[in-house]
């Protein structure tokens, strides 16, 4: 249990589950251990080059390899621990990794850390080793973004490169409770929001705030096709907002569509969802709603004009003190076809495993049986599961926070009333 209560102070969620009806048959969640013995796994990507290589983020600051042979690489592929970058208390750590699209040539590569203390999140780039594809090059990393946080809490961690090429970073609202500062619906925060950034251009100097000019050199530029770009009241960064942590979320890698686990405060959980065909500017509802609930005290700005929010599509209640925690995950599009167009998540504190289907554009889901089988014949209980994972086949991945790795397999037999065997 120590595992869990670590992850519990992880995703610092303040606050219930009507998961989706369970009258219907649902399928055992068969698991496939791949790698076990890491400390604290909090992140797993592919770098899309060809390898076959899971890249797995251990959050004091170290990315262990995954070889495409199922052995898990002794020397780190980049290790910071020990170098005061990033300090592991409350929420924060080592939290997110995506690969450039080119990486296969230009071996670049992003981080999402937070510094020591209250801190800053940093959206850093790395490159690959000039003589090993298996070591990054350790001097080489240079903060392109650093966005001051609040609190010590809710720092998103994620980011993703999205179809368009562009690099998406999931910020949290800066913590606390209830959004003290408003920093979700303020149109001159980086906190609470989506950001989209060009990382192949220049044009923006390395921000400390939002529209800040710090003289450094110019690290990235605003794509020209963001919402508010022309808009001198909100920041050319912004994609979306009305987020309140953004722990995790993830590209359909079929269609292009946006799925964010946005993890609630006292009340509900929620699945955020952004179609491909999305121009951005979408508010999520932070801090008016949580869920579909009005949030008292509210921003001044939710009595005063209310926006125009973008429901989530996927709601469930709170049933645990502490509260649970919502742990966004992948709409399964790999070789496995039972599994086909599943939304896979998870809720750290509940330790529970979900499936998400969509039918005519409406959604519902499933508590997913414990125990999971196992490949082996054996049976797996409760999961800390602190994100997920996809390799360049779209296997999907479980992340325990103790410190194992699961792919999910095939369907087991379905179950009714109890499980059968």
């Amino acid at each position: 249990m120590k595992a869990a209560l670590s992850a519990v102070v992880l995703l610092g969620s303040v606050g219930s589950a009507t998961a989706g009806n369970n009258e219907n048959l649902v399928p055992r969640l068969v698991l496939v251990e791949v790698a076990s013995g890491l400390s604290s796994p909090i992140a797993a990507r592919h770098a899309g080059d060809g390898s076959g290589r899971l890249f797995i983020l251990e959050r004091a600051g170290r990315i262990r390899i995954l070889d495409a042979d199922g052995t898990l690489l002794p020397t780190p592929f980049l290790d910071f621990s020990n170098d005061g970058l990033t300090q592991v208390t409350g929420e924060g750590g080592l939290l997110g990794i995506d690969f450039h699209p080119d990486y296969e040539n230009n071996g670049l590569f992003f981080l999402n850390y937070t510094t020591p203390g209250v801190g800053a999140t940093q959206i850093a780039r790395y490159s690959v080793s000039a003589g090993d594809p298996n070591v990054a090059d350790a001097n080489s990393g240079t903060v392109i973004l650093s966005i001051p946080q609040d609190f010590s809490n809710h720092n998103g961690g994620d980011i993703h490169f999205g179809p368009d090429g562009f690099l998406y970073i999931g910020m949290g609202d800066g913590g606390s409770g209830n959004d003290p500062n408003d920093r979700a619906q303020d149109p001159q925060s980086l906190l609470g929001k989506m950001l989209r950034i060009d990382v192949d251009s220049t044009g923006v100097s390395s921000a400390i705030a939002c529209g800040d000019d710090n003289g450094g050199p110019t690290l990235y530029a605003i794509p020209p096709s963001n919402p508010f770009v022309g808009d001198d009241g909100v920041c050319d960064e912004t994609w979306a907002l009305g987020l309140r942590n953004p722990f995790r979320f993830s590209f359909d890698r079929d269609t292009g569509d946006m799925f964010i686990g946005d993890v609630g405060q006292n009340a509900f959980e929620e699945v955020s969802f952004q179609p491909a065909a999305s121009v951005g500017g979408e508010n999520y509802g932070w801090d008016c709603l949580e869920g579909f609930r009005e949030v008292g005290p509210s921003a001044a700005v939710c009595d005063e004009t209310p926006p125009v929010v973008t429901d989530p599509i996927i709601v469930y209640a709170h049933t645990n003190n502490p509260a649970d925690s919502i742990t966004g995950g992948y709409r399964y599009r790999g070789p496995l076809g039972d599994n086909r167009g599943v939304y896979y998540f998870g809720d750290i504190r509940r330790q529970e495993l979900y499936a998400g289907t969509e039918s005519g554009g409406a959604w519902d889901f499933e508590v997913l049986p414990q125990p999971y089988r196992t490949s082996d014949g054996g049976e797996i209980g409760q999961i800390p599961v602190v994100a997920f994972g996809e390799d360049e086949a779209g296997h999907v991945y479980v992340i325990d926070f103790g410190g194992t790795i699961y792919s999910i397999g095939s369907p087991d037999i379905l179950f009714s009333s109890g499980l059968e065997n």
